[in-house]
Protein backbone atom coordinates (compact mmCIF):
# COMPACT_ATOMS: atom_id res chain seq x y z
CA UNK A 1 0.00 0.00 0.00
CA UNK A 2 1.32 3.44 -0.95
CA UNK A 3 1.99 5.68 2.03
CA UNK A 4 3.41 8.79 0.32
CA UNK A 5 1.34 11.89 1.06
CA UNK A 6 0.48 14.58 -1.47
CA UNK A 7 2.84 16.98 0.31
CA UNK A 8 5.70 14.46 0.15
CA UNK A 9 4.98 13.77 -3.51
CA UNK A 10 5.16 17.50 -4.23
CA UNK A 11 8.57 17.68 -2.55
CA UNK A 12 9.78 14.72 -4.60
CA UNK A 13 8.50 16.17 -7.87
CA UNK A 14 10.09 19.52 -7.08
CA UNK A 15 13.41 17.83 -6.31
CA UNK A 16 13.27 15.86 -9.54
CA UNK A 17 12.48 18.97 -11.57
CA UNK A 18 15.68 20.70 -10.44
CA UNK A 19 18.07 18.04 -11.74
CA UNK A 20 20.14 18.60 -8.58
CA UNK A 21 21.47 15.90 -6.26
CA UNK A 22 18.70 15.15 -3.76
CA UNK A 23 19.23 15.00 0.00
CA UNK A 24 16.71 13.10 2.14
CA UNK A 25 16.32 14.15 5.79
CA UNK A 26 15.05 11.58 8.29
CA UNK A 27 13.79 12.76 11.67
CA UNK A 28 13.70 10.64 14.79
CA UNK A 29 11.39 10.27 17.77
CA UNK A 30 9.70 13.29 19.33
CA UNK A 31 10.18 15.51 16.25
CA UNK A 32 8.45 16.26 12.94
CA UNK A 33 9.94 16.83 9.45
CA UNK A 34 9.72 20.59 10.06
CA UNK A 35 12.61 20.19 12.52
CA UNK A 36 14.82 20.02 9.39
CA UNK A 37 13.63 23.32 7.88
CA UNK A 38 16.85 25.24 8.65
CA UNK A 39 18.99 22.38 7.38
CA UNK A 40 17.02 22.12 4.15
CA UNK A 41 17.45 25.83 3.50
CA UNK A 42 21.22 25.57 4.05
CA UNK A 43 21.58 22.57 1.74
CA UNK A 44 19.45 24.16 -0.96
CA UNK A 45 21.55 27.32 -0.78
CA UNK A 46 24.51 25.04 -1.49
CA UNK A 47 23.09 23.42 -4.60
CA UNK A 48 21.05 20.46 -3.41
CA UNK A 49 17.37 19.55 -3.74
CA UNK A 50 15.93 18.39 -0.43
CA UNK A 51 13.00 16.36 0.80
CA UNK A 52 11.98 15.62 4.38
CA UNK A 53 9.30 12.93 4.43
CA UNK A 54 7.51 12.29 7.67
CA UNK A 55 6.94 8.99 9.36
CA UNK A 56 3.63 7.46 8.22
CA UNK A 57 0.67 9.53 9.48
CA UNK A 58 2.85 12.35 10.83
CA UNK A 59 0.73 15.50 11.30
CA UNK A 60 1.89 18.52 9.31
CA UNK A 61 2.32 20.85 12.29
CA UNK A 62 3.38 20.68 15.92
CA UNK A 63 -0.01 22.12 16.87
CA UNK A 64 -1.87 19.29 15.12
CA UNK A 65 0.48 16.74 16.65
CA UNK A 66 -0.24 17.98 20.15
CA UNK A 67 -3.99 17.89 19.53
CA UNK A 68 -3.83 14.27 18.30
CA UNK A 69 -0.84 12.53 19.91
CA UNK A 70 -2.48 9.15 19.41
CA UNK A 71 -1.59 9.18 15.68
CA UNK A 72 2.05 8.45 16.57
CA UNK A 73 1.30 5.10 18.22
CA UNK A 74 2.30 1.69 16.85
CA UNK A 75 4.87 2.81 14.28
CA UNK A 76 7.70 0.32 13.79
CA UNK A 77 11.25 0.84 12.55
CA UNK A 78 10.58 -1.47 9.61
CA UNK A 79 7.41 0.32 8.49
CA UNK A 80 9.09 3.72 8.70
CA UNK A 81 12.11 2.48 6.74
CA UNK A 82 9.80 1.14 4.02
CA UNK A 83 8.09 4.54 3.85
CA UNK A 84 11.42 6.24 3.15
CA UNK A 85 12.38 3.57 0.61
CA UNK A 86 9.12 4.29 -1.20
CA UNK A 87 9.91 8.01 -1.28
CA UNK A 88 13.49 7.42 -2.44
CA UNK A 89 12.29 5.13 -5.24
CA UNK A 90 10.40 8.11 -6.72
CA UNK A 91 13.51 10.30 -6.88
CA UNK A 92 15.23 10.68 -10.23
CA UNK A 93 18.66 9.93 -8.79
CA UNK A 94 20.16 8.28 -5.73
CA UNK A 95 20.18 10.74 -2.79
CA UNK A 96 22.41 11.54 0.11
CA UNK A 97 20.64 10.75 3.38
CA UNK A 98 20.89 12.55 6.72
CA UNK A 99 19.23 11.18 9.86
CA UNK A 100 19.14 12.03 13.55
CA UNK A 101 18.55 9.71 16.52
CA UNK A 102 16.18 6.92 15.38
CA UNK A 103 16.32 8.69 12.03
CA UNK A 104 20.05 7.93 12.17
CA UNK A 105 19.30 4.21 12.46
CA UNK A 106 16.84 4.43 9.57
CA UNK A 107 19.42 6.34 7.51
CA UNK A 108 21.90 3.49 8.10
CA UNK A 109 19.26 0.89 7.20
CA UNK A 110 18.58 2.75 3.95
CA UNK A 111 22.30 2.90 3.22
CA UNK A 112 22.58 -0.81 3.98
CA UNK A 113 19.90 -1.38 1.35
CA UNK A 114 22.06 0.48 -1.18
CA UNK A 115 19.65 3.43 -1.35
CA UNK A 116 22.12 6.19 -0.45
CA UNK A 117 24.92 7.99 -2.25
CA UNK A 118 26.38 9.23 1.06
CA UNK A 119 24.95 9.00 4.56
CA UNK A 120 25.29 11.00 7.77
CA UNK A 121 23.87 9.55 11.00
CA UNK A 122 23.77 12.05 13.86
CA UNK A 123 23.59 10.68 17.42
CA UNK A 124 22.04 7.50 15.95
CA UNK A 125 20.14 5.12 18.21
CA UNK A 126 21.75 1.66 18.53
CA UNK A 127 21.01 -1.25 16.21
CA UNK A 128 21.38 -5.01 16.61
CA UNK A 129 24.98 -5.82 17.54
CA UNK A 130 25.66 -2.49 19.25
CA UNK A 131 26.17 -3.54 22.87
CA UNK A 132 26.95 -0.60 25.20
CA UNK A 133 24.11 0.51 27.51
CA UNK A 134 25.31 3.63 29.35
CA UNK A 135 23.40 4.61 32.47
CA UNK A 136 22.36 7.98 31.00
CA UNK A 137 20.86 6.22 27.97
CA UNK A 138 18.89 3.84 30.17
CA UNK A 139 17.60 6.76 32.23
CA UNK A 140 16.62 8.70 29.09
CA UNK A 141 14.69 5.75 27.62
CA UNK A 142 12.99 4.86 30.91
CA UNK A 143 10.25 7.40 30.16
CA UNK A 144 9.03 4.81 27.64
CA UNK A 145 10.52 1.47 28.67
CA UNK A 146 9.43 1.64 32.32
CA UNK A 147 5.86 0.80 31.27
CA UNK A 148 5.43 -2.21 28.92
CA UNK A 149 2.05 -0.83 27.85
CA UNK A 150 3.93 1.95 26.05
CA UNK A 151 4.85 -0.55 23.32
CA UNK A 152 1.60 0.30 21.52
CA UNK A 153 1.24 3.85 22.79
CA UNK A 154 2.42 7.30 21.85
CA UNK A 155 4.48 8.87 24.62
CA UNK A 156 5.05 12.55 25.31
CA UNK A 157 8.06 13.56 27.39
CA UNK A 158 7.68 15.94 30.30
CA UNK A 159 9.88 19.00 30.15
CA UNK A 160 12.08 17.49 32.87
CA UNK A 161 12.56 14.29 30.87
CA UNK A 162 13.32 16.29 27.72
CA UNK A 163 15.77 18.51 29.60
CA UNK A 164 17.71 15.46 30.83
CA UNK A 165 17.71 13.39 27.65
CA UNK A 166 17.89 16.11 25.00
CA UNK A 167 18.79 19.48 26.40
CA UNK A 168 21.30 18.76 29.18
CA UNK A 169 23.95 20.82 27.34
CA UNK A 170 21.68 23.89 27.15
CA UNK A 171 20.57 26.48 29.66
CA UNK A 172 17.00 26.18 30.91
CA UNK A 173 15.72 29.05 28.77
CA UNK A 174 16.87 27.50 25.51
CA UNK A 175 15.78 24.03 26.61
CA UNK A 176 12.26 25.33 27.25
CA UNK A 177 12.27 27.22 23.96
CA UNK A 178 13.06 24.18 21.80
CA UNK A 179 10.74 21.93 23.84
CA UNK A 180 7.86 24.33 23.15
CA UNK A 181 8.80 24.72 19.49
CA UNK A 182 9.58 21.14 18.45
CA UNK A 183 8.56 18.45 20.93
CA UNK A 184 5.70 16.09 20.00
CA UNK A 185 4.65 12.60 21.08
CA UNK A 186 6.47 9.55 19.71
CA UNK A 187 5.73 5.83 19.32
CA UNK A 188 7.09 3.59 22.03
CA UNK A 189 7.59 0.61 19.71
CA UNK A 190 11.00 1.63 18.24
CA UNK A 191 12.52 1.98 21.70
CA UNK A 192 11.30 -1.47 22.72
CA UNK A 193 12.69 -2.86 19.46
CA UNK A 194 16.07 -1.30 20.13
CA UNK A 195 16.09 -2.51 23.74
CA UNK A 196 15.42 -6.12 22.65
CA UNK A 197 17.45 -6.10 19.42
CA UNK A 198 20.37 -8.10 20.79
CA UNK A 199 18.14 -10.91 22.12
CA UNK A 200 15.54 -10.95 19.34
CA UNK A 201 16.83 -12.45 16.07
CA UNK A 202 13.70 -11.16 14.29
CA UNK A 203 14.15 -7.55 15.39
CA UNK A 204 13.58 -4.89 12.73
CA UNK A 205 16.35 -2.86 14.37
CA UNK A 206 18.96 -4.40 12.06
CA UNK A 207 21.45 -2.67 9.76
CA UNK A 208 23.31 -4.34 6.90
CA UNK A 209 26.79 -3.00 7.58
CA UNK A 210 28.54 -5.20 5.00
CA UNK A 211 26.79 -4.24 1.75
CA UNK A 212 29.53 -2.89 -0.58
CA UNK A 213 26.89 -0.57 -2.05
CA UNK A 214 26.38 1.11 1.33
CA UNK A 215 28.43 4.11 0.25
CA UNK A 216 30.34 6.62 2.42
CA UNK A 217 29.08 7.01 5.98
CA UNK A 218 29.75 9.63 8.65
CA UNK A 219 28.61 9.18 12.24
CA UNK A 220 28.38 12.32 14.39
CA UNK A 221 28.26 12.24 18.18
CA UNK A 222 27.34 15.03 20.53
CA UNK A 223 29.96 14.48 23.22
CA UNK A 224 27.59 15.33 26.08
CA UNK A 225 24.56 13.44 24.72
CA UNK A 226 22.66 11.61 27.48
CA UNK A 227 20.31 9.75 25.13
CA UNK A 228 22.89 8.38 22.67
CA UNK A 229 26.28 8.77 24.36
CA UNK A 230 29.64 8.43 22.62
CA UNK A 231 29.90 4.76 23.64
CA UNK A 232 26.88 3.88 21.50
CA UNK A 233 27.94 5.94 18.48
CA UNK A 234 31.48 4.58 18.64
CA UNK A 235 30.20 1.00 18.88
CA UNK A 236 28.08 1.65 15.78
CA UNK A 237 31.20 2.99 14.04
CA UNK A 238 33.19 -0.10 15.00
CA UNK A 239 30.61 -2.27 13.25
CA UNK A 240 30.28 0.01 10.23
CA UNK A 241 34.01 0.49 9.65
CA UNK A 242 34.27 -3.13 8.46
CA UNK A 243 32.50 -1.99 5.30
CA UNK A 244 34.62 -1.41 2.20
CA UNK A 245 33.19 2.10 1.93
CA UNK A 246 34.49 5.24 3.62
CA UNK A 247 33.43 5.26 7.29
CA UNK A 248 34.17 8.22 9.54
CA UNK A 249 33.20 9.41 13.01
CA UNK A 250 33.25 12.88 14.57
CA UNK A 251 32.60 13.92 18.17
CA UNK A 252 31.44 17.49 18.75
CA UNK A 253 32.33 18.79 22.21
CA UNK A 254 29.75 20.20 24.62
CA UNK A 255 26.72 19.13 22.54
CA UNK A 256 23.71 17.08 23.59
CA UNK A 257 20.97 15.21 21.74
CA UNK A 258 19.33 18.47 20.68
CA UNK A 259 22.31 19.35 18.48
CA UNK A 260 20.26 19.37 15.24
CA UNK A 261 17.63 21.83 16.54
CA UNK A 262 19.30 24.03 19.12
CA UNK A 263 21.19 27.28 18.56
CA UNK A 264 24.33 25.39 17.52
CA UNK A 265 22.64 23.43 14.72
CA UNK A 266 24.63 25.17 11.99
CA UNK A 267 27.96 23.78 13.23
CA UNK A 268 26.61 20.25 12.86
CA UNK A 269 24.94 21.03 9.55
CA UNK A 270 28.17 22.37 8.06
CA UNK A 271 30.11 19.25 9.07
CA UNK A 272 27.35 17.23 7.42
CA UNK A 273 27.34 19.42 4.33
CA UNK A 274 31.12 19.14 3.93
CA UNK A 275 30.89 15.34 4.02
CA UNK A 276 28.04 15.26 1.51
CA UNK A 277 29.90 17.71 -0.76
CA UNK A 278 33.04 15.57 -0.66
CA UNK A 279 31.25 12.30 -1.45
CA UNK A 280 28.64 13.40 -3.99
CA UNK A 281 30.84 15.56 -6.22
CA UNK A 282 30.34 14.66 -9.86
Amino acid sequence: MATITDQELQQIQRANSTGLTPVVFVHGLWLLPSSWDDWRALFEENGYATIAPGWPDDPETVGEAREHPEVFARKSIGAVTNHYLEAIAKLGSKPAIVGHSFGGVIAQKLAGDGASRATVAIDPAPFQGVLPLPVSSLRSSSAVLANPANFDRAVTLTFEQFAYGWANALDEHEAREIYDKYHVAAPGRPLFSAAAANVNPWSDDKVDTTNPDRGPLLLISGADDHTVPWAIVNASYNRQKRNVGVTEIVSIPHRGHSLTIDSGWEEVAKITLDFVNEHTAG
